[in-house]
């Protein structure tokens, strides 16, 4: 599949570059620090982890990665582009572009059906109908939901529902794919599938993914796993996937 924006800059072999990332909530005696100086980098190519404790600040620091929260200070630079420097309209057209989310919750649309549910982000940025559904159909196919197609989301299984918002979050082929407790919903069959199919279609020479989880089961897919506790990266270390483990 061809990128939606070949023209953005890879910025060397990173594809996502924090450096010294703080976010504060409140201000005075009442402000909390969810993050406190996070440095990471995440090449092209790459599956990364985030672990940790909840409340250590994994989902604080992917939305700030994927430009859906702004940083009280520091450096974020995503696919060779400064997101702290964007204004709020750039951003949402970069989202657009170049992020795909797949999330705990399904986030399904319950009158559209499957194949209406993974067109969706195709449809926002303009796609005719036809054409939008028409690829959402080819995802899904491959996701292995290619008789699913005008089913309903009340009318699949938990592990469907989350091939779909996958399907949802490929569709348009996004460089950065964030992944917030993709399997925590589901048991150990269907969280190993889906991981093999996140690292099968996401996993290119040009993108890279990130996903924050507390299952255990899943670390043997990551190729690096980031440590958290308190609001800071604590180690990053090589996953069993990058030793050959599976």
């Amino acid at each position: 599949m061809t990128g939606t924006s070949p023209s953005i800059d890879r910025g060397g072999e990173i594809a996502v570059r924090v450096r010294g990332v703080t976010k504060r909530f409140g201000a005075g005696e009442s402000a909390t620090f969810a993050l406190r100086g996070v440095d990471l980098d995440v090449p092209y190519g790459e599956l990364l982890m985030l672990v940790g404790p909840s409340g250590c600040g994994k989902t604080t620091l992917v939305s700030i990665v994927a430009g859906t929260l702004q940083p009280t200070d520091g450096e974020v630079v995503v696919l060779g582009q400064d997101l702290v420097a964007m204004g709020n309209g750039r951003k949402v057209r970069f989202r657009r572009d170049n992020v795909g989310f797949v999330f705990q919750s399904y986030n399904l649309l319950p009158a559209l059906t499957v194949a209406e549910n993974a067109a969706v982000p195709l449809l926002i940025a303009g796609w005719k109908r036809s054409r939008a559904v028409e690829r959402a159909a080819g995802v899904l196919d491959e996701l292995g939901l290619g008789d699913k197609l005008t089913s309903l989301p009340t009318e699949l299984s938990g592990g469907q529902q989350q091939r779909v918002a996958i399907a949802r979050a490929l569709v348009h082929e996004p460089r950065l794919l964030v992944c917030d407790e993709p399997t925590s919903a589901l048991d150990a069959e269907n969280g190993r599938i889906t991981m093999e199919l996140i690292e099968r279609i996401a996993v290119q020479p040009d993108r890279a993914v990130i996903v924050v989880t507390h299952d255990s089961r899943v670390y043997a897919f990551a190729d690096r796993i980031a440590s958290m506790e308190d609001g800071r990266i604590e180690s990053v270390a090589g996953g069993p996937h990058a030793a050959g483990v599976s």
